[in-house]
């Protein structure tokens, strides 16, 4: 794939400090890299290195104690909470460990709902498309509770490609996932990314699941301790 020469993610001297029980505690220190367009990428490291809080950040939904973040050029932290929440929409997907359904709607439901706030008047057809392409043509009207963990994550799989996203952010998306189901997913999830040309950003503590992905970022204590091409 032709990556597109411009960085539709970048961050720049990213910082996060919290106060602790013994003074500041620094959870990230002078993160920068940039990530070009169609891209998969796997941020990888120790309990602790700040995978999370990067990953959080780099969605806009906690602010940095110092440096930017520019999601397809835009400077998430010069924006304000709405504004921020509109970028998030139109250029973001999101797909969690724990799946993140709501349990009160159903399959159909749940993938619908972001299509309908953007405004969608083709949310129920797009909703139903997607659902059938990630295998659950049949389970549209099921709840989250009687759906299994596999069916769950194709779910949210499903919700996260709706919105046609620039950008997936995937955190620990088969952490929940026994061994073969998790691959499943991860087959699913890398093939609409292929299919989508969307740039995917992913935290694993999954060596195999990192190592499908072209570039690894290693976490360690909190800094980039590595930026490594897996293969061409």
């Amino acid at each position: 794939m032709n990556l597109d020469s411009s960085p539709v993610l970048e961050t720049q001297g990213l910082e996060k400090r919290v106060e602790g029980g013994e003074g500041p505690l620094t959870i990230l220190q002078q993160i920068s890299f940039a990530v070009g367009r169609g891209e998969t990428v796997a941020i990888v490291g120790a309990s602790g290195s700040g995978k999370s809080t990067l990953l959080g950040l780099l969605a806009g939904l906690d602010d940095p104690s110092a440096g930017a973040v520019r999601l397809r050029g835009t400077d998430v932290f010069s924006l304000d909470e709405d504004a921020r929440a509109r970028l998030r929409g139109e250029s973001l997907g999101f797909v969690f460990q724990s799946f993140q359904l709501l349990p009160a709607l159903t399959a159909l439901e749940n993938v619908m709902m972001p299509l309908e706030l953007a405004g969608r008047s083709d949310a129920a057809a797009q909703a139903r498309r997607w659902l059938e392409r990630v295998g659950l043509a049949a389970r549209v009207t099921h709840y989250p509770k009687h759906l299994s963990g596999g069916e769950q994550q194709r779910v949210a799989l499903a919700r996260a490609f709706a919105m046609q996203p620039a950008v997936l952010l995937a955190d620990e998306p088969t952490g929940n996932l026994d061994a073969a189901t998790g691959r499943q997913i991860a087959d699913l999830m890398f093939e609409l990314n292929r299919e989508a040309g969307t740039t995917l950003v992913l935290v694993t503590h999954d060596e195999k699941l990192a190592a499908r992905c072209g570039r690894v970022l290693h976490l360690v204590a909190g800094r980039l301790a590595g930026d490594s091409l897996q293969r061409a």
